[in-house]
Formats: C-alpha cells, sequence, structure tokens
C-alpha cells in the first residue's frame, strides 16, 4: 500500500506518516526546498518536492501513489500578509485533492480542525453537529480552515473523490517543532514565563492519539463525514496547573480578565507590523479565549472505534520533548 503525505515535516503530519510506516505501508512525502526534515529524519520515506500552490508539481508527486493524507496547514493565529493563509489552506487544499482525484487516489484523509465547528454557549462540548457558519470564524486562521473543508465535502458530496474529514481539537506532545500557538503556550509555562491566567479552556489530546485517529477514519470512515478527534476539556487554570505538577514549578494564580488583555493584544499586533514579529498575543487569540473550546469524541469513539489517553500524559510528553530540546532546564 502506498500512502502519501503532506505536512509530514509538521507536527500532526510527522505522527501521520510515522504511524503509516509502523503499519507496513510505503510512505511518501512532499517537502519544500527549505523544509525542515528534522522529525523524518531516519524514516523510509521518498521525498517528493512541490507546493501545494503549484498543481504540476502535486500530480507529478502523487502519481503511483493509492491513497492521500493531507495533513499540511498554515496554521498562524497572526500573519502579516493574510492572504497567504487562504493561498495555503484553501487555494492549497484545492489543488491537492484535484490531484488526487485526477490521479486516480483511491481513498484520501483530510485534516480539518476544531476551529470549524460551532461552539455551544453554555461551555458544554461541542460536537460535529452543532450549529455553525462562516460568520462564527474568528480570524483568518479559522475562516481558511472553514472554506477548506467546504471546498472538500463538497467534492465529496459530488463523488469527486472519496474523502474522510477529520477534525482533530488541541494537539499536544513531542515533535512540536515550530512550536504550535499551544506547543509555545506549554514552553512558556514550563518555563515559568506565564505568571497569570485567563477563562478558557480547550481540549487537549496526544498528537499520535490524533495520528491513530486519521488511521482509523482512512480505515472506516464515511466519505464525506467528518470525526472530531479530541481527548480531555480542561480549563486553561487545570492546564497549567497540571505543567505545574509535571514541572515542580508554582502554577500562576492571577486571573486576568479578557478585557484588560484586548488592548495590549491590539499594541502587540500594531508593533508586530512594524518588527515584522510574531506578537506575545494576538486580537483573534483573545476573542478565542472568551470561548471554552470544549468539545466531544462520541461520534469517532463509536463509528471508528477511537480513543485517547489522559491529558497529563500528552501534556508530560510535550514538557519532556521541549526539555530534550535544550528548551527547558534539566
Amino acid at each position: 500500500m502506498k500512502a502519501f503525505v503532506t505536512g509530514a515535516t509538521g507536527f500532526v503530519g510527522s505522527s501521520v506518516a510515522r504511524l503509516l510506516v509502523q503499519k507496513g505501508f510505503e510512505v511518501g512525502i512532499l517537502v519544500r526546498k527549505k523544509s525542515n526534515l528534522a522529525n523524518v529524519e531516519g524514516l523510509p520515506l521518498k521525498i517528493h518536492y512541490g507546493d501545494l500552490r503549484d498543481k504540476p508539481s502535486l500530480e507529478r508527486a502523487l502519481k503511483g501513489y493509492d491513497y492521500l493524507f493531507h495533513v499540511a496547514a498554515d496554521y498562524r493565529l497572526w500573519v502579516p500578509k493574510p492572504e497567504e493563509i487562504y493561498q495555503n489552506n484553501v487555494q492549497g487544499t484545492k489543488n491537492i485533492m484535484e490531484a488526487a482525484a485526477r490521479t486516480g487516489i483511491k481513498r484520501a484523509v483530510y485534516t480539518s480542525s476544531v476551529a470549524t465547528l460551532g461552539l455551544n454557549k453554555d461551555g458544554s462540548p461541542a460536537t460535529e453537529d452543532t450549529p455553525v457558519s462562516l460568520q462564527d470564524m474568528i480570524g483568518h486562521y479559522k475562516r481558511s480552515k472553514f472554506l477548506a473543508e467546504e471546498a472538500v465535502r463538497t467534492m465529496a458530496q459530488n463523488e469527486e473523490i472519496d474523502v474522510v474529514i477529520v477534525n482533530p481539537s488541541t494537539p499536544v506532545g513531542p515533535r512540536d517543532i515550530k512550536p504550535t500557538p499551544t506547543g509555545r503556550m506549554i514552553l512558556e509555562a514550563a518555563q515559568g514565563k506565564m505568571p497569570a491566567y485567563v477563562d478558557t479552556g480547550l481540549n487537549i489530546v496526544h498528537v499520535d492519539d490524533v495520528a491513530n485517529g486519521h488511521l482509523l477514519a482512512f480505515e472506516r470512515g464515511k466519505s464525506g463525514r467528518r470525526y472530531i478527534l479530541g481527548g480531555q476539556n480542561m480549563t486553561l487554570k487545570q492546564i497549567l496547573e497540571t505543567i505545574a505538577l509535571i514541572t515542580g514549578n508554582k502554577a500562576p494564580s492571577i486571573k486576568l480578565p479578557h478585557n484588560l488583555i484586548l488592548p495590549l493584544a491590539y499594541l502587540f499586533e500594531a508593533l508586530s507590523k512594524i518588527t515584522g514579529r510574531e506578537p506575545l498575543t494576538t486580537v483573534d487569540g483573545v476573542r478565542l479565549a472568551k470561548k471554552k473550546m470544549f468539545f466531544s469524541s462520541a461520534r469517532a469513539e463509536k463509528e471508528l472505534g477511537y480513543s485517547h489517553r489522559p491529558a497529563r500524559i500528552a501534556i508530560e510528553d510535550a514538557v519532556n520533548w521541549f526539555r530534550d530540546q535544550g528548551l527547558l532546564e534539566k
């Protein structure tokens, strides 16, 4: 069996590629000339150079493969040029799916995000069917992923390609090389750089459980149907307390109101436009934090046989990996 993976040099993608290799797949990956290959070093992978925005490169790369795992995404909550996120996440997804259809890919798995899903006002866990619209999407990242998922679902409905959609919640764990916004938060908390918190919540899941969910979706998922690949719902306070227990640091006890942070976020973004550096916090990030991002994986558990380990293990693996990279004291 020959499987092609996009985003394999990244956080979730590298975990998917590793699992496919373990399961006996012959795996090819799409990389750019300047990609950091540290996350796939030592794996028996066939490397294809190309770009999601370059249609001919995608068709050349996909020829001869049976299956596609499109994991790649531009995951930034702030970007100097917002159009880049739409080019990568929306047009790039259309390009790879159209190339997959033309080259005879038998089945694809598309990695969306819980960012595309609705949230319940009472803070209870949302599902794949919680009502939502494009107008509910806060920020360019969420809007781009919403539009990309919509395009993929349309292709499935039109039977252009057999594709299953997975919506990971908040993956944490090893190989968060950039790191992701959540990984950066865990790292800063482990370094003792987060003296306060806001009242928000996330669904924490181990990145390797997300990878396993991809394979289960490939094996058992229904074309055009989406599946939340989540873990444990936790408030930010609980997450920071868990990190403190793992590191031996003191957990933050100061709770900040969202309205106090929002003006700071505007200031940080204004400075970032001058410096070109990512802001310490973003306006979209503060707006998102006003809602608890709690989700249920019941559909995936029932239809795919999906399961997840406790969030503490995922957070501990993330902290230990950052320590191994020399980013924390031994």
